[in-house]
């Protein structure tokens, strides 16, 4: 097995003394071989299995010249977008191209096309024609259906359509693509592989179907019939368990597409192999000139401890990406990682996270998720916690402490998300001590997204009030702890259900508390969650009910701007959207108020307008400077995260 970096070219192949690889990996991120990259996972996966596998980063996607590079692989081609998609690695939710990209070397923009996973697959086959190309990946695995794409406020066809590749895998791909790797080296056709789990395949509508469908439905419908688009999600989000999914059909005129059921999730000597295996934690040191890749920053000193999430979110994909079903890794497998992060050359002591979707999260929600998986019409934790639900951190207690106990190690950080419902819901303060006491780097950033009941049920979380116990629990532990610590909430502008009389509810709310949030994220309506679909279609596809949506960009800027009332530069919008709601009482002086009246420049009395005349008439000099005037008061106040009492 090779120790260093696969191949990133075909002198770094012949140096390895391969003819040729089995698959050649295309993908739109620089090559970062570490545990936190899904090309690095899939790549050593494939190589531990025996298989040969070349990296094709960030190709010239101009003409097909660069994706001859490693030549015609025996197997295929393996193509993914990267880490994120593409159109949210370029685009703002303003739709403004973005000026940097942390998965390029140095941060640079441009290495990858717009829907990078279709240019990629359509370059391949201009190079080689019918070489199998199997589609990876959060791009694909998000788009696999029909789906509503912001970017052109349009419903698209399934990537696996468009991009004309022969199949496609979704979700966690480690069993799938060994599964697939083994048939095709056995010299099965790609064209006929269509019983492996976590996969999408396209045939004739009169083909059998293996696994028993759900239902299927039918393009041309889809993408003009809104309810039948939130049904078509409905069902979709329904069947993302590997034990009680069934298969999902599309029609595309005269072809079929067809999702198998999903692949059960790795249990946890699975995963503890996964990550076992001999990454260099790093990027590709070709990119040292450019100044490495920014995105190696947030997880070189980090370790992701299980996969999947119960808490499921509607405007997070995971739960239709990773699912809701979670897994972990042992206590043994997780110190391993930690003792090597110690051993690396600039480790100064400090983990940097224990994490993974929810940090907290180390078992299934309950144990029926075990046999009859989980809940189709029910989530485990919002509005409020299932009946059913096993709430326990004490294995994450242990953890934690065990890695602190390492030589080198000095701190250890907690700074993926936190699940406060969950946290508050354990019988034991254990666990709660000790993450204020010891794992809080200064500020702990939690996600109660909104204060209005309407919008949080909308978005599937608990009600506000779970937050603000946990934020008295949170100072109170705190202040017992001797420290001065701040917590940063995350929030939320313009998510489906929101109206801007909720926005000035959160206003108010904040200006209660006494705290001035640095950053408020604008709904982005990303493929593959429920709240794009409640954006698109004004229903919400888990009940069918109607869901009131923002679309107007305008009333977006002011529900973001009352959210951040405080900053100067949004005073006109603030003014503007509580005239517009009728609450011109809150524009004043008094301590109730948000924001102050506009300016009033009072005109000059007819004397003084007179005498100014006569004192500056026009010089001889018509030419001459004028006196620069003295620069405008700028407020040195720091918008930093606020102490919450």
């Amino acid at each position: 097995m090779n120790s260093g970096f696969l191949p990133i070219s075909k002198n770094e192949m012949n140096t390895l003394g391969w003819d040729r690889p089995d698959f050649v990996y295309v993908t739109g991120d620089a090559y970062v071989d570490h545990p936190g990259f899904g090309v690095a996972i899939i790549s050593r996966v494939l190589e531990a299995a025996g298989f040969r596998v070349a990296i094709l980063s960030q190709p010239d996607y101009k003409s097909c010249d660069a994706f001859r590079e490693f030549g015609r692989p025996r197997l295929g081609f393996l193509v993914t977008a990267g880490n994120i998609d593409s159109m949210v690695a370029h685009y703002t939710v303003a739709k403004k191209k973005r000026s940097y990209d942390y998965y390029s070397p140095g941060g640079a923009a441009g290495k990858r096309p717009d829907r990078a996973t279709i240019v990629y697959c359509n370059r391949i086959r201009e190079a080689f024609g019918d070489v199998p190309i199997i589609l990876g990946g959060l791009e694909a695995s998000l788009r696999r259906f029909a789906h509503y794409d912001y970017w052109s406020d349009s419903v698209r066809r399934s990537i696996l359509v468009d991009s004309r590749a022969d199949l496609l895998t979704y979700g966690m791909g480690e069993h799938i693509l060994l599964r697939i790797a083994a048939l095709l080296d056995k010299g099965v056709p790609i064209k006929k592989i269509r019983d492996v789990r976590g996969t999408v395949y396209l045939c004739r509508p009169e083909e059998p179907v293996h696994y028993p469908l759900a239902a299927t439905f039918d393009y041309n419908e889809l993408k003009t019939d809104k309810r039948r688009y939130a049904e078509a999600f409905g069902v979709q989000y329904k069947n993302q368990d590997a034990i009680g999914g069934k298969a999902i059909a599309e029609r595309y005129d005269d072809k079929l597409l067809v999702q198998n059921p999903p692949m059960p999730p790795l249990e946890r000597q699975e995963l503890d192999r996964v990550y076992a295996l001999p990454y260099m934690r790093t990027y590709h040191p070709s990119y040292e000139a450019a100044g490495g890749v920014p995105a190696i920053e947030e997880v070189r000193f980090s370790i992701t401890h299980n996969r999947g999430c119960f808490g499921a979110c509607n405007f997070c994909a995971l739960a239709f990406h990773q699912g809701r079903t979670v897994r972990s890794r042992s206590a043994e497998s997780v110190l391993a990682e930690a003792k090597q992060i110690t051993e690396l050359p600039d480790f100064k002591g400090y983990i940097h996270d224990v994490g993974g979707p929810t940090a907290n999260f180390r078992y299934p929600a309950c144990d029926k998720q075990l046999t009859d998986g989980v809940c189709a019409s029910r989530k485990c934790l919002a509005p409020t916690p299932c009946k059913n639900l096993k709430v326990d951190h004490s294995e994450y207690l242990r953890l934690i402490e065990q890695i602190e106990a390492l030589p080198r190690v000095k701190k250890v950080f907690i700074r993926s998300g936190i699940r406060f419902d969950y946290l508050l819901a354990d019988k034991s303060d254990a666990f709660f001590c000790k993450l204020v006491r010891d794992n809080v780097s200064g500020q702990l950033k939690v996600a109660p997204e909104h204060c209005s009941t309407a919008v949080l049920r909308c978005m599937g979380k608990p009600e506000f009030s779970v937050y603000e116990r946990f934020r008295k629990k949170y100072f109170e532990l705190t202040k017992e702890a001797g420290k001065e610590q701040y917590l940063v909430p995350y929030l939320m502008s313009s998510h489906p259900g929101s109206t801007l009389s909720d926005a000035l509810d959160l206003a108010l709310c904040l200006k209660r508390d006494h705290y001035a949030p640095e950053q408020v994220q604008d709904f982005y309506p990303t493929p593959g969650t429920a709240s794009t679909v409640m954006f698109y279609t004004g229903i919400n596809p888990l009940d069918g009910k109607p869901v009131p949506v923002t679309t107007d960009y305008r009333e977006k800027q002011l529900q973001r701007a009352l959210l951040q009332y405080n900053r100067p530069q949004n005073a006109p919008l603030v003014r503007e959207a509580l005239r517009k709601l009728g609450r011109e009482d809150l524009i004043g002086y008094g301590a109730e108020c948000l924001v102050r009246p506009e300016r009033v420049t009072t005109p000059p009395r007819k004397s003084q307008a007179k005498k100014a005349t006569e004192t500056h008439r026009p010089t001889s000099r018509p030419n001459a400077k004028k006196r620069p005037t003295a620069p405008k008061h700028q407020s040195k106040r720091k918008n930093s995260p606020q102490k919450i009492r």
